[in-house]
Order: structure tokens, then sequence, then C-alpha cells
């Protein structure tokens, strides 16, 4: 049994940082995925894929997984760079590209 320990990055949808704070453990798929022949679903018997667990910091995801014998991998945040852009500048008169419509 493995799992994967990180910190989900917003989505395209938010423009905050709600829920990005947090950790996240979830377990790797241990069966494969079947094609239902008669409906054409697609289906697991392992139900472990559907679980998620949270927690406030990354020590106590690992200290979670080491408590229950879980053989986990952490993956680093991708912190984004963020560009500040002042509303004034697209009027500055030493404005290095011309201002169109």
């Amino acid at each position: 049994m493995s799992a994967k320990i990180y910190r989900p990055a917003k989505t395209a949808m938010q423009s905050g940082k709600a829920k990005t704070h947090l950790w996240l453990l979830e377990f790797d798929q241990e069966e494969p995925r079947r094609i239902d022949p008669i409906l054409g679903y697609t289906s697991s018997a392992d139900i472990k894929q559907q679980l998620k667990l949270t927690f406030e910091t990354l020590e106590q995801a690992c200290a979670y997984a080491e408590r229950n014998g879980i053989e986990y991998r952490v993956i680093p945040p991708k912190e984004a760079a963020r560009q500040t852009v002042s509303y004034t500048d697209n009027f500055r008169y030493n404005r290095t590209t011309p201002w169109t419509h």
C-alpha cells in the first residue's frame, strides 16, 4: 500500500487560495480499472482510491503514514510566481511599448 502526500494548487475556477494550505494524503491505485461490458462504465474494486485524508502540516501527514505502515512519497508544492502590475503603469509617459486599443 503506497500513497502520495502533496499540497494542492488552486483550481482555475477560483481566484483565492482557499483549501490550498492543507496537505492531502492520497492512496495509489492497487488494482487496474475495468470497463463494464454492458454499460461501459469504468470501475475498480479498490475503494482506497476514493479516500483523501487532509492534514494541517506535512509533518502530521508523514507521521500518520509512518504510524500506519503506509509507504509514501512527498510531492513538494510549486509556488506561483506572481507579478504585480499597477493600473497606472498603462498611462506612464516613459512606457517602453506603445499603448493601443
